[in-house]
């Protein structure tokens, strides 16, 4: 028994914007009824007391610590400036 129909492979094309025919539409159907079926032979595996993964290997994020620090000062910035005004860089207007 088919898990996915023919009427249904054409509509995903459809969908994705690519022209198939009739005989793509009969291969493409039997290849993606072949993966469902294998995908499904993990229904009948045994997952008790197995943890859920995100990844098979165990990753980690190596970062800094995250600390405050001096940095450059509002003057200074603001010195390098083509033009600045109030406190802020003044740029070209872009709207009209």
């Amino acid at each position: 028994m088919s898990r996915i129909s023919k009427d249904e492979v054409k509509h995903v094309a459809n969908l994705a914007r690519l022209a198939i025919t009739e005989d793509e539409a009969d291969t493409f159907t039997k290849q993606l009824d072949d993966i469902i079926t294998y995908a499904e032979q993990l229904n009948e595996l045994d997952t008790e007391g197995v943890a859920p993964t995100t990844h098979v290997l165990d990753l980690k994020n190596v970062l800094r610590k995250d600390e405050p620090k001096e940095w450059l000062n509002k003057e200074d910035v603001l010195n390098n400036a083509p033009e600045h005004k109030d406190g802020q860089f003044k740029v070209p207007s872009v709207l009209e």
